[in-house]
């Protein structure tokens, strides 16, 4: 299958010996059909000729919950290297349909302060996080620490600034 490939790929060039690197086509299936919720795969393509569907390259598992969707795990084809925004876009697009049924809240799954993996989850905000108490609002002088944090200037692995993006971005459609 199309997604399974795209994920395979995925996890071999950006997780390679991970958790999920040894995951069949059948644990794949699983992860999405035999769930204790409805859940489902989003996918994301390039525009396409006519009625023929463009190239895959993107996808995200989604779970609906009672209160909005949450956003299990997303992937993209690796070898597109001006692949800027499409994780921004498979965000916005989950607001979207949250919003387009009734649903208040997109989760985008667990953050942990100081992973550059997960530095782009304080860009949307309101930012709320799990406490003992059930989830709470984080203080406006907290998520504005963060989002500085996350928005600063890219580094690279030595601590050195990185360029600029130029922001030249690949088109990307929604699949039906």
């Amino acid at each position: 299958e199309e997604q399974y490939e795209l994920l395979r790929r995925y996890l071999a060039a950006r997780h390679p010996g991970g958790g999920m690197a040894e995951m069949d086509e059948s644990d794949f299936a699983d992860m999405v059909e035999h769930t204790p919720v409805s859940s489902y795969v989003v996918e994301y393509r390039e525009p396409g000729a006519g009625s023929e569907p463009g190239r895959l390259v993107g996808a995200c598992l989604t779970d609906v919950q009672g209160d909005g969707l949450s956003m299990i795990y997303s992937f993209f084809d690796p070898d597109i290297e001006d692949r800027a925004g499409l994780g921004n876009f498979i965000i916005l697009d989950h607001i979207r349909r949250a919003a387009e049924n009734g649903l208040p809240y997109v989760y985008l799954g667990y953050w942990v302060e100081g992973s550059d993996r997960m530095q782009y989850k304080v860009r949307y905000r309101p930012i709320e996080r799990l406490t003992r108490g059930g989830w709470e609002r984080m203080p406006e002088d907290e998520q504005k620490r963060l989002i500085g944090t996350a928005t600063g200037k890219r580094r690279d692995a030595e601590g050195t600034a990185l360029p600029a993006k130029d922001g030249n971005q690949l088109e990307y459609k929604l699949a039906d």
